[in-house]
């Protein structure tokens, strides 16, 4: 837990685990032109979501200071953030298992968005 990428890559399954079913439905409303309707569980989503990233983030740092490595600044930052890798993953995993995009300029638009996506995603969950 102490080394850097371990601690930072693990950091990050707890909270992408809170969100991916919900993540789901979401990449379906936009893509496959589904109705989202679950707004309410949405924000109990979301609030599980930054409570996970905390707690993640405070205990990875407090194994961090415990075996004395004073460096926690940007561990504290990607350990949380690293969340966004997994959902980065998932929207591949997604491209190519339920959409069915030949285009090249498709292609390049949904990437495109999810890169946007994951980036907002990557600073927000880093903030937490």
């Amino acid at each position: 837990f102490t080394k850097p990428l371990p601690g930072i890559i693990m950091g990050g399954i707890l909270p992408f685990g809170c969100i991916f079913i919900q993540l789901f439905f979401i990449l379906n409303s936009i893509w496959s032109h589904q109705m989202y309707y679950m707004f309410g569980f949405l924000f109990l989503v979301f609030i599980i979501l930054l409570i996970t990233c905390s707690e993640a983030t405070v205990l990875l740092c407090y194994f961090h200071l415990c075996a004395e490595d004073y460096h926690w600044w940007w561990r504290s930052f990607l350990t949380s953030s690293f969340t966004a890798v997994y959902l980065f993953i998932y929207a591949v995993h997604y491209f190519f298992s339920k959409l069915q995009i030949t285009g090249t300029a498709s292609t390049i638009l949904y990437f495109g968005y999810t890169m946007i996506m994951v980036l907002i995603f990557f600073l927000f969950t880093g903030k937490y």
